[in-house]
């Protein structure tokens, strides 16, 4: 009992400590929502987010591998698990923060202030932890740059909690790879000499019709989209060029695989069938599957049933898309719960930008961040806890590969 006592006493405290800044956290929000910037551009949110921690008592390093990445750290002792909370903060062309980014980089930041000022409060629990924070999830990927980096390298768990039309503990992040195809014919006079042509266009039409044959045949969640980036230059010339794109998705990095290899045939049957020249390139980075540590999804959905008092839309492991945190996950124990934030639109779109900048997302964001601290805080007083993670970690990898 004494230390489920001293246990409580640690999330009181941390609760408190976010309820404390909750105006701060809402302006820090609203700024980053009314300033949207686009990946790696990220400068003004960083200078937001870096100030707050700064002022807070975090050992901050600005511009963290990569112009508007940071980390900002604090630590009880030496050699103690670090536990990282990640933000995200950039927007979409066009429609801003459609995919809620700014309450990302706010749960991230409200985490981390929690549970620093749980491990400030009482020498019963040694740990440290960790604010991280990754630009250009949308496309670029920073996270897989800062894994490349090395930045993961002394992480033992990871957690970040992403806005969403329904509560989730488990969204389906599905493998993405994308690739470049161009086929290369012949120009000729479509009219005097079609002959002496060989149409690049046909065997991209080819191709594309040749996946929309495959899709019978594909798992339910198994995803390819495309479209014909160029086809022709004016119509009394027979294309000499044309471009795809063709996104490739599945729920695990084998999966994916596989499903690319039938692409592959399907692209280069295309060429041989029209006469063309094929080439392929992989366009952008390469976003694994997430894999969400079950252990501690455990932990995240008992400690937010102790906050969640309202019912809101829930769901169990619906598609969410493509993160670069499931490259992360692939590398340490992660969670990347989705929480619902008062209404019913979906990502990507105005409508969600509206409610990612409506002040009754606000409770829904603090807590998520309570629950995120919560959960770090039964990591840190449980060693056992945090190696049946790192065990699960294992297990789940190997059910991946």
């Amino acid at each position: 009992m004494k230390m489920t006592s001293s246990i409580e006493k640690l999330k009181l405290t941390t609760c408190d400590a976010i309820d404390r800044v909750a105006a701060d956290l809402k302006k820090i929000s609203d700024n980053i929502w009314t300033n949207p910037e686009l990946g790696l551009e990220e400068r003004h949110a960083h200078n937001v987010l870096m100030t707050f921690l700064e002022k807070h008592g975090f050992l901050t390093e600005r511009s963290y591998k990569l112009e508007t990445a940071f980390r900002a750290t604090f630590s009880s002792s030496s050699n103690v698990p670090n536990i990282v909370f990640i933000s995200e903060y950039d927007a979409l062309p066009s429609i801003g923060h459609a995919c809620g980014h700014n309450l990302i980089a706010e749960v991230g930041i409200a985490a981390g202030l929690g549970l620093m000022e749980a491990l400030k409060s009482s020498n019963n629990i040694r740990g440290k932890v960790t604010v991280l924070g990754t630009p250009a999830e949308e496309g670029y990927g920073g996270k897989i740059d800062l894994l490349n980096a090395g930045t993961f390298t002394d992480i033992d768990v990871a957690m970040m909690a992403h806005p969403f039309p329904d509560n989730d503990p488990t969204p389906i992040a599905l493998a993405r790879e994308t690739m470049q195809i161009t086929y290369i014919g012949k120009a000729s006079h479509a009219a005097g000499y079609p002959w002496e042509g060989i149409n690049a266009l046909d065997a991209a039409v080819t191709c594309y019709n040749s996946i929309a044959c495959l899709r019978q045949q594909m798992k339910p969640n198994w995803r390819v989209h495309y479209i014909i980036k160029e086809g022709g230059v004016k119509v009394n010339i027979i294309p000499e060029k044309a471009v795809l794109h063709i996104g490739i998705r599945a729920p695990t990095d084998s999966e994916m695989h596989i499903l690319k290899s039938k692409v592959v045939e399907i692209y280069k049957v295309a060429a041989v069938a029209t006469g063309c020249r094929v080439e392929s390139e992989i366009v952008g980075k390469v976003y694994s599957a997430m894999l969400h540590n079950k252990v501690m999804v455990d932990l995240y959905k008992s400690n937010m049933a102790t906050l969640q008092k309202e019912a809101v839309p829930s769901v169990q492991s619906a598609v969410l898309g493509s993160t670069d945190m499931g490259n992360v996950s692939q590398v340490v124990p992660s969670i990347h719960p989705s929480f619902h934030i008062g209404g019913r639109e979906v990502n990507h779109t105005r409508g969600f930008t509206k409610e990612a900048g409506d002040a009754k997302a606000q409770q829904f964001a603090l807590i998520q961040a309570k629950t995120l601290a919560m959960a770090a805080i039964d990591i840190l007083m449980d060693p056992d806890l945090l190696n049946k993670i790192k065990e699960e970690f294992l297990q789940n990898k190997d059910r991946d590969s």
